[in-house]
């Protein structure tokens, strides 16, 4: 048995030149798409206010036009040119989590075309704290709508090595800025009338949302329904997916025939469990959350005949890890 354990340490961001980002502001700028490294993962980026640069986007990623985008700005008015409401809960959010992985859902302006909301009320806003994403933003001047830079439903890139390896020539430019530090998608909260909703676990926790805005954060209550425009992006039953086949591991689970991978943050459960490979994720939520898509790329690039994956605890620290987990072996 082949046994990797990931680290627990956070990358450190690199910076492009100058002369490359120039040149990406401006592919954004003539409606080009523009691949660019954020906190919680590459975004596949184009100038949110022109809907045939955006429409490359879903024809690119083969994503159905029901899951929309969300408009990446970098600073704070940016984001309230886009709404026809800025309520103060969302300026307490801004100020506490801006730049950061959060995304706040309001009712949009005029400006903001279908295409990005799937012909809906609402935009998902937010400022990354990436210091590229944020010099690209600033240089191209425009507001970005940019989902993950990947296949739709497959794994989620977090170095430019994913992005190339997955999307290869369809994206024009790609900017490298080194591993991503969060590694998970945002969270998203729509800031409803009748209360604020948590439509994706993420980067930032119920827990601290309520803290800052001290109402109770509701979750939906069911998922979408086929051929409706989804709420938020990452609601679909299967996402962040490795081609590889997935299951859900347990220390008592009849192993499939070939050679398979586990995937768990802990291993001494696992020791009687005959696998071909045992990746050892980290103890924290934060840190592997940070690592696991990498590990998942790195597993599925491998060819295993299946991958086994642990599920952390039922527990809200790790709520955004199991979501996302519970997609990738959805099917």
């Amino acid at each position: 048995m082949r046994l990797l354990r990931s680290p627990a340490e956070k990358p450190a961001a690199t910076m492009p030149g100058k002369q490359q980002l120039a040149r990406a502001a401006k592919a954004l700028r003539a409606g080009k798409l523009v691949a660019f490294p954020t906190e919680t993962v590459y975004g596949l980026g184009a100038n949110a206010l022109d809907p045939a640069a955006v429409a490359r986007i879903f024809e690119v990623k083969r994503r159905p036009r029901t899951s929309p985008l969300i408009i990446h700005v970098d600073r704070i008015e940016a984001a309230r040119e886009l709404v026809t409401q800025w309520p103060d809960a969302a300026q307490k959010l801004a100020e506490a989590f801006w730049p950061g992985p959060l995304t706040l859902v309001l009712p949009r302006r005029e400006i903001v075309p279908d295409i990005i909301t799937g012909g809906g009320s609402h935009v998902g806003v937010r400022m990354p704290s990436h210091p590229v994403a944020l010099a690209l933003i600033a240089a191209a001047g425009v507001p970005v709508a940019a989902p993950s830079a990947n296949r739709f439903t497959q794994i989620s890139p977090t170095t430019a090595e994913h992005v190339r390896a997955g999307l290869g020539s369809d994206v024009d430019v790609i900017l490298d800025g080194g591993p991503c530090t969060v590694g998970i998608e945002s969270s998203v909260l729509a800031l409803y009338d009748d209360g604020p909703v948590l439509l994706r676990p993420g980067g930032v926790s119920r827990e601290a949302i309520e803290a800052v805005i001290g109402v109770p954060v509701r979750v939906p209550g069911a998922a979408p329904v086929k051929g409706e425009t989804h709420a938020a992006p990452g609601m679909h039953f299967r996402h962040y997916s490795p081609r590889t086949m997935t299951l859900t591991a347990n220390p008592s689970m009849a192993v499939p025939s070939g050679d398979g991978a586990l995937l768990t943050h802990r291993p001494a459960h696992y020791a009687a469990l005959p696998v071909a490979h045992l990746q050892v994720m980290p103890n924290s939520p934060d840190a592997y959350a940070q690592r696991l898509y990498a590990a998942l790329h790195e597993l599925d690039a491998h060819g295993y005949d299946w991958i086994a994956i642990d599920l952390p605890p039922d527990e809200p620290a790790w709520a955004a890890v199991r979501d996302r987990l519970k997609r990738a072996i959805a099917r």
